[in-house]
């Protein structure tokens, strides 16, 4: 089946329609997969510029549902006014491609208008855990995230959600959103892809020089460094100490942050915490921001 895109409301409940989804009639695959419930659709959203990344999302979420939609918008709403949304990756045509050699269903292409009305007052909080860790270096980003996430899921209507674990405070605060606020909708995490250096993968990652590259890496050894360690005080330090080896690289690594994390509060864990633990990382190399993280078992 070629994938559906659709640019609006119409055109979205359309392609629901025609793939048999959320009730009524029924597009059957030519061969339905086991464990697959007949009729149901996954979500990916995404800014598109789609990378491996992404794919490994989209594979995940073919294991949930009979079809998989993947949304591409570059939401305006979660850019500071300093960051980069105008020269964020638009590729859309390439990005269709993508779709098509995954067999993605639907594509939800939306322009801005279509999604914001031109005097849009309502939006989602993301409360206190929207201010902290990444919140605190991007005020307001997380309330635009999940204000465009949530739009998404009431426009597509899918069963099943996937976000990366890359953004993992962003993973937490949607399932906590999704709680909250009783969005009918399972919430799943896919794991990070790294390029063969172990770099996360990202759509960011365009903007970096070979030598940025070479600085970025810090990220990753960072984590691996304090993943080596089971307590949470040997964790921090040996992940600062590559961090803070960096700082003297040509380019420098700016970092922004580095917390070892309760996974769904995303507050700093004790010293004796024990049990499972999120080490993140943000910083900048150049003109890029770039984000990591990874799932720790701590032992006091």
């Amino acid at each position: 089946m070629d994938v559906i895109v659709a640019a609006n409301r119409a055109e979205l409940t359309a392609a629901r329609a025609a793939l048999g989804v959320g009730g009524g009639g029924h597009a059957a695959e030519a061969e339905p997969r086991p464990g697959v419930a007949p009729g149901t659709l996954a979500l990916v959203p995404t800014m598109g510029a789609l990378h491996e990344g992404h794919r490994s999302l989209i594979r995940l979420a073919r294991e949930h549902a009979e079809h998989v939609a993947v949304s591409i918008f570059v939401n305006p709403l979660q850019f500071g006014p300093t960051e980069d949304f105008s020269r964020y990756p638009r590729t859309l045509e390439t990005d269709l491609e993508v779709c098509a050699a995954e067999g993605v269903a639907l594509v939800f292409a939306p322009p801005a208008a279509e999604m914001y009305l031109p005097d849009r007052q309502v939006g989602v909080s993301a409360g206190t855990m929207g201010t902290i860790v990444e919140g605190a270096f991007r005020p307001g980003h997380f309330d635009g995230v999940l204000t465009v996430v949530l739009k998404l899921l009431n426009l597509v209507r899918p069963d099943t959600a996937v976000f990366g674990r890359k953004d993992a405070q962003q993973l937490a605060m949607i399932r906590r959103m999704v709680a909250d606020l009783d969005v009918p909708v399972e919430i799943v995490g896919g794991a990070t892809v790294r390029e063969p250096d172990g770099l996360a993968l990202s759509s960011r990652n365009r903007y970096l020089t070979p030598a940025d590259r070479a600085t970025a890496l810090a990220l990753s050894a960072a984590l691996n460094a304090g993943a080596r360690h089971e307590r949470a005080p040997d964790v921090r330090r040996a992940a600062q100490a590559v961090l803070d080896a960096a700082t003297r690289a040509d380019p420098p690594l700016l970092p922004d942050y580095l917390t070892l994390a309760d996974p769904a509060t995303f507050a700093p864990v004790a010293d004796d915490h024990r049990g499972e633990a999120v080490l993140a990382v943000a910083a900048r190399v150049g003109a890029t921001r770039l984000i990591d993280n990874v799932v720790l078992t701590l032992a006091p």
